[in-house]
């Protein structure tokens, strides 16, 4: 595979609980049937804080995994007690049983989704507008908010101490940084993911910065692509 052969699209940045613990577990490289419930939901906690300090919203059920997330670990750490009905039933079942059935679900959505019936929706510019790489015959993975929370945390972690300013200190504003990063993608219609933070050295121009890329996202303005190969993240502008 070349080196300009990106075969992973974003889908608009619509995410829930489960797409994140799915995230988790990947990321993990665990067992859905013997997940480490302790590790899992101090992570899950790291992302529901990374959400809340970028102001996304977090519906009611992001909360509520939470919780039941610290109900199983607290069951987890109780002594286990058998009787002569037999052994107590593992607590992540609790978690396992509707998270398998939402891989189930979610991949036949995925496979559904690639048939050619929606062929012009998974596509929005016809093939021979693409670049040559994509449109080849290449598996399409998904990638979401998660993934790119990840990128997000590995550029802000660059930036020194003294840079870790307050959110609200000479914040551009959203509005004025999506103008400023289509400026620049009307001449360069393709951008790595990290030099859209280029001339960013502030806590607050960097959250500005992935909030307007968020946002883009949503508007349909961009299409987020990753080489399989290498993780690199690009942006093409529509």
């Amino acid at each position: 595979m070349q080196s300009t052969d990106y075969a992973v699209r974003v889908e608009p940045i619509f995410e829930g609980p489960m797409d994140l613990l799915i995230h988790l577990i990947r990321k993990n490289e665990v067992d859905i049937y013997d997940i480490p419930i302790a590790l899992i939901t101090e992570q899950y906690l790291q992302y529901i804080d990374w959400m809340k300090t970028l102001n996304i919203d977090l519906a009611g059920d992001f909360i509520l995994m939470a919780a039941t997330l610290a109900q199983i670990k607290s069951r987890m750490l109780l002594p286990v007690h058998s009787d002569e009905a037999g052994p107590e039933e593992d607590p992540r079942l609790e978690l396992v049983r509707p998270l398998s059935e939402y891989l189930r679900l979610r991949e036949a959505a995925e496979t559904l989704a690639q048939r050619n019936l929606l062929g012009e929706q998974t596509f929005v510019r016809r093939p021979e507008d693409l670049p040559r790489a994509e449109a080849e015959a290449v598996p399409v993975v998904r990638i979401g908010l998660f993934e790119l929370i990840d990128a997000f945390r590995q550029i802000l972690e660059r930036i020194g101490p003294a840079h870790q300013v307050d959110l609200d200190a000479d914040a551009i504003s959203l509005k004025e940084r999506i103008a400023q990063l289509i400026d620049r993608l009307e001449q360069h219609p393709s951008l790595a993911f990290d030099q859209l933070f280029d001339g960013q050295v502030t806590r607050p121009g960097i959250i500005v910065t992935f909030l307007a890329i968020l946002e883009m996202a949503r508007l349909e303005l961009i299409d987020i692509v990753q080489h399989v190969g290498t993780g690199i993240i690009r942006i093409f502008y529509r």
